[in-house]
């Protein structure tokens, strides 16, 4: 009796194709708020006279360029699956230490914000990495704490410590070009220490997975410390370097910076659960709020910041909520 066998399997069969869905998921994570950017300045240009203008895209980008290295450090410490609410009062602080290290040198304005901020940094990583503590917590008493020390190092804001006229210092905050050329060159590096390093590997392995991460032997915890060392440092000194651009040490400043922060890195694609996100998707989060906030300005400037405020909420949850939607497809698919 013969017998005939069908062989039916074949190379390559049981291989999963990754559907439509699964395709297109993670593009709109990451280049979503870059084409969203695209098209809110062509309809702006298109609309707008006065939007085009190299005074205004002066002003986007001068005015605000130093607070946009609040993001650069959130996105760090996000991709863990972290938070970092402090580096508004950071910010602030810096500022202050900035202006009073001025009246005795430039290198210590420069110094001594970048200390305070690495000090603080590396404790609250120490308090989330080793000690276990939430870092909502952590940072949630960071900004009091902050804000408490800078009141008291202010006589409660009674104290304005200014930037000599002639400090080499100042310059470092005048103009557009100065304060657009050291984001760029920060955001650069920031982009090769995530994708290029193994240190941004273990932060992005650790926010997917924690405990995976150990087991693979990665160095979670020292990643963790350097995380928020990275985002106090940067807090410090773009408080620092807004301090020389308005040649005095503003007490007031950078409340409310923090959830610009965040809503930044969460719209530029960073998984606000950690595990996914990129420095270049961060730039674009910035840019698009930016434009929004300068579009705001223009056409409803009678409604203030707190309308800015709001926009700023609408945008992050429904980010947040397309994150959330996107994931589920993947799962699903």
């Amino acid at each position: 009796m013969s017998s005939t066998v069908l062989t039916t399997a074949q190379p390559g069969a049981d291989a999963v194709r990754p559907s439509l869905g699964e395709r297109i998921a993670p593009q709109i994570q990451r280049r979503g708020a870059l084409a969203v950017l695209v098209l809110v300045v062509v309809v702006a240009s298109a609309t707008s006279d006065t939007f085009p203008t190299w005074s205004n895209i002066s002003s986007i980008l001068g005015n605000n360029a130093f607070v946009w290295l609040l993001a650069l450090g959130m996105t760090f410490v996000i991709i863990t699956g972290g938070i970092d609410l402090s580096v508004g009062s950071m910010y602030a602080l810096g500022g202050v230490f900035g202006a009073y290290g001025s009246t005795h040198g430039t290198w210590l304005a420069i110094l001594l914000p970048l200390a305070v901020g690495a000090a603080w940094g590396t404790v609250q990583g120490l308090l989330v990495a080793r000690a276990r503590m939430a870092p909502f917590i952590v940072s949630l008493v960071g900004l009091l704490g902050l804000r408490g020390l800078m009141q008291a190092i202010t006589d409660e804001g009674a104290t304005t410590y200014l930037v000599p006229q002639h400090s080499a210092f100042r310059s470092l905050g005048a103009g557009t070009w100065t304060p657009v050329l050291i984001v760029v060159v920060l955001f650069a590096l920031g982009a090769v220490l995530l994708t290029r390093t193994r240190f941004g590997a273990t932060l992005t392995a650790m926010g997917g997975n924690e405990n995976a991460a150990l087991l693979l032997g990665l160095p979670v915890a020292r990643a963790k410390v350097l995380a928020y060392l990275l985002s106090g440092t940067l807090a410090a000194a773009a408080g620092a370097l807004g301090g020389a651009r308005l040649g005095s040490g503003v007490t007031t400043i950078g409340i409310g910076y923090e959830l610009t922060a965040i809503a930044s890195v969460v719209i530029g694609g960073t998984l606000l659960t950690g595990g996914s996100g990129s420095v270049s998707g961060t730039v674009s989060g910035v840019l698009l709020l930016a434009v929004i906030h300068n579009l705001i300005d223009h056409y409803f400037s009678q409604y203030g910041s707190a309308f800015t405020d709001t926009v700023n909420g609408a945008f992050l949850a429904v980010v947040v909520l397309m994150q959330t939607l996107l994931s589920r497809t993947q799962r699903l698919e």
